[in-house]
């Protein structure tokens, strides 16, 4: 079966809705739909009652496991004020009131008895707590319905809320305990009340919360404040570190002295919330010094760390050098230990040098880098990779060299190429035997071969004819 659809919202709740959802910051809509509507569409409960939740209060439709109320009602030190009905005067008045005693006493001993009896019968429903917010609403609207809109300023949460609000603001709380079915009650609210002095009074120097005791939240804070009488007020305020009931007015009240009594009352006690406040301040203080040194000695711990980690990268970063310089080293001494082995085993390969009266015969006269010379001979049958093993194997000579001849002018093809795969023979490459013959006839005119050899680049062979 489907789900019924939800009952369109009309203009005002709309605007509501969205101021609403503006106030709080809440994105959901339907959230902020849901919230209005525990409240009754109270946008004032409605956001009064989210800002609690954000300041840590439990929200009064999330409420905390029930306990009692931590209200200190036990000072002897209570201001009581006790306001006895007025005797009758007059002749007409003794009368009437004679009249009318024997049935107010009937009517009330049959109340009482009543609802003693009914207690057996069934529990009081209002001794189980459902819907504290809705018993404020509820009870808001009915006072606006019955007695207009020109009252102080409910506080439109639980009775906790209020006395959560009165610690940590340091203000006065003043309780009213409404009783619907007391006869003084009416009068009260209209001529005292909702009065302006009062409204002015309240609304400026306190917090005020109020409710039925006809209501389960009313009737657990009559059962905490034990009321003898109504009208009931009770002024609350944070004494001694606790939340302490400091003044009852009991009975109807008239404007100007309700105005002077919580006046009196207020001014007495100023000094405790004057004491709590500095005492607060100094705590705060005390705090904020608290956390400054917390900051500065992490701050200091930041830089030490942060000056050890410094350290440690530099001593790291030393030592990873130190350890390439070592690699490098390592790898020096390899290559040239590899070199040294290379030029032995290429000088042990050599061939053996030809005899100076061998015809087919050439002796070739080098010049090294460092202008030193070295001749040898060498067969014309021999490749010209014989002569670079032979220069290769000489200590003075770089790794990497190539042998240039200086007549003609050219580099002789000693490694295999892709030009020159397989080398030539000093015969093919123009150390032949007709320019030995040409050179013996011319005796100082010998075939000279000078190699620059440049470390790090390409050795240059000379062969030139004189």
């Amino acid at each position: 079966m489907a789900a019924p659809a939800e009952r369109e919202l009309t203009a005002e709740q709309t605007e509501k809705l969205l101021q609403f959802q503006d106030l709080t910051g809440i994105e959901s809509m339907d959230q902020c739909r849901h919230t209005l509507e525990q409240h009754n569409w109270n946008i004032e409960a409605a956001v009064q009652d989210r800002l609690n939740e954000q300041e840590g209060v439990p929200s009064v439709f999330n409420p905390p496991p029930s306990r009692p109320l931590q209200v200190n009602t036990a000072d002897h030190r209570i201001y009581s004020y006790v306001v006895s009905r007025p005797q009758p005067r007059g002749l007409l008045g003794w009368g009437y009131y004679l009249i009318m005693l024997p049935f107010r006493l009937t009517y009330y001993t049959l109340l009482d008895i009543f609802r003693f009896a009914l207690r057996f019968i069934r529990p009081d429903p209002r001794s189980r707590v459902t819907d504290p917010v809705g018993d404020i609403i509820s009870f808001i609207h009915m006072f606006e319905e019955k007695y207009g809109r020109i009252h102080p300023v409910f506080y439109q949460g639980t009775y906790s809320q209020a006395l959560n609000d009165a610690k940590r603001e340091l203000r006065f709380l003043l309780v009213y305990l409404h009783g619907d079915d007391h006869q003084d009650t009416d009068e009260f609210c209209r001529n005292t009340l909702c009065v302006s002095e009062v409204i002015t009074l309240i609304n400026t120097r306190m917090l005020f919360w109020s409710c039925s005791t006809n209501k389960p939240e009313g009737y657990r804070v009559s059962q905490a404040l034990r009321e003898n009488t109504y009208p009931f007020l009770a002024v609350i305020m944070l004494k001694d570190r606790r939340m302490t009931v400091v003044g009852r007015l009991e009975g109807l009240i008239q404007p100007d002295d309700l105005v002077n009594q919580l006046t009196f009352i207020m001014d007495a006690n100023q000094t405790y919330l004057v004491s709590e406040r500095l005492e607060r301040e100094e705590r705060n203080q005390t705090q904020v010094l608290r956390q400054q040194q917390d900051e500065a000695y992490l701050a200091s711990l930041r830089a030490d760390q942060e000056k050890e980690r410094k350290k440690k990268e530099e001593r790291e970063r030393k030592k990873k050098k130190e350890e390439e310089v070592q690699q490098q080293k390592l790898a020096e001494e390899r290559r040239r230990q590899t070199l040294k082995e290379e030029k032995e085993r290429r000088s042990e390969c050599l061939p053996p040098e030809p005899h100076p009266d061998d015809p087919e015969s050439v002796k070739i006269i080098f010049k090294l880098p460092n202008d030193s010379r070295v001749e040898r001979r060498f067969h014309f049958t021999q490749s010209l990779t014989v002569i670079h093993d032979f220069l290769f194997s000489l200590k003075e000579s770089p790794e990497k060299f190539q042998i240039e001849a200086n007549f003609p002018r050219r580099v002789l093809p000693c490694l295999p190429t892709e030009e020159w795969p397989n080398p030539p023979t000093l015969q093919e490459a123009g150390l032949s035997h007709t320019e030995m013959r040409d050179q013996r006839l011319r005796r100082r005119r010998q075939p000279c071969c000078e190699p620059v050899l440049v470390p790090g680049s390409a050795c240059e062979l000379l062969h030139r004819h004189s």
